[in-house]
C-alpha cells in the first residue's frame, strides 16, 4: 500500500486540507512539467498524483489546486455552460464542504457573494449540518454539494434542504459517486465497521453506493435535473492533458 493511501485512510479529513496547504507548494515544484495541465490554474506538470482511498487512480490529484477529475469537470462546464464567472448580476452562492481547488478562487469573484458551510471542515465559513442548514428559503442563486450526500443518513432530508435554501430559477451541482452499472442505489444502515464499509461502498465513511436512481431522487424532491456527460464536449487530447474521467456525468440542478 502507497504512503499516501495510507494517509488518506488514516488521518480525519480536517487533518488533511490543514496539512495539505504546507505540502502542497514543495509537491507542485518538485512535479513541474508539461504532460498535463490542471485548467483551473493553468498549471502543468509531468505528472499528477494517485488517488483514491481504496484502487488508486493514477494521474488524479492535481499537485496544484490538489483538484481531482470530477472538480476540474466542474470547472469547464462552469466556464463554458453557465454565467457563473462573467454574471453581470451578483450571485449569491452556497458551497456545502467547499473544496480547496475552488475556494480562494471563488472567493476573489467580484461577481459573487460566496459562502460556505460544513460541520466539520476547518475552511467552512459556517458550520452547520446540511439536513438542518441556517439559511432563509430561497436564498442563493447556486448551491454545490459536491461528493457530500453519501456521507449522510437521511440523504432526502438532505436534498430537501438544498432545493429550500437554492432561488426559484437558481441552479446546483451535486456530485456524488456513482456506480452507473447499479439501476438501484444500496444502502445497509447495519454496516458499521469502517474497512467493511470501505469494501462494500467505496470509503470508509460512506454509507451508500448511488446508483442510476440518483437523479430520480433529486427529482422527487423538487429539482429539475439534467444529467450531463459533458466529457462528449471535450476533445480528446484535452481530455487526456486535463486527466478527465469519460463519461462522468454532472448532476445539474434546477429549481
Amino acid at each position: 500500500m502507497s504512503l499516501f493511501k495510507v494517509i488518506l485512510n488514516t488521518l480525519p479529513r480536517p487533518w488533511l486540507i490543514k496539512a495539505s496547504y504546507i505540502v502542497r507548494p514543495v509537491i507542485a515544484l518538485y512535479l513541474k512539467g508539461n504532460t498535463y495541465t490542471d485548467p483551473i490554474d493553468g498549471k502543468s506538470f509531468r505528472k499528477f498524483l494517485p488517488y483514491g482511498y481504496g484502487n488508486q487512480r493514477k494521474n488524479a490529484l492535481s499537485p496544484s489546486t490538489l483538484s481531482l477529475e470530477r472538480h476540474r469537470l466542474m470547472w469547464l462546464f462552469l466556464k463554458d455552460e453557465t454565467n457563473f464567472f462573467n454574471s453581470t448580476k451578483k450571485l449569491k452562492v452556497l458551497h456545502i464542504a467547499p473544496e480547496q481547488c475552488f475556494l480562494d478562487l471563488f472567493k476573489k469573484q467580484k461577481n459573487l457573494e460566496y459562502i460556505t458551510s460544513d460541520l466539520e471542515s476547518p475552511i467552512a465559513d459556517v458550520k452547520a449540518d446540511i439536513c438542518d442548514l441556517p439559511f432563509k428559503e430561497n436564498e442563493f442563486d447556486v448551491v454545490f454539494c459536491n461528493h457530500v450526500l453519501e456521507h449522510i443518513p437521511d440523504d432526502t432530508k438532505a436534498m430537501q434542504e438544498l432545493y429550500r435554501v437554492m432561488k426559484k430559477g437558481g441552479f446546483g451541482v451535486f456530485q456524488i459517486p456513482q456506480d452507473l452499472s447499479r439501476d438501484v442505489t444500496f444502502e445497509d444502515n447495519s454496516i458499521t465497521d469502517k474497512d467493511e464499509r470501505a469494501k462494500i461502498f467505496g470509503q470508509y465513511d460512506h454509507v451508500r453506493v448511488y446508483g442510476k436512481d440518483y437523479f430520480n431522487k433529486l427529482r422527487s424532491v423538487g429539482f429539475k435535473v439534467d444529467e450531463v456527460d459533458y466529457t462528449k464536449k471535450i476533445d480528446s487530447k484535452q481530455i487526456e492533458r486535463f486527466c478527465l474521467m469519460k463519461g462522468e456525468l454532472l448532476p445539474i440542478c434546477y429549481k
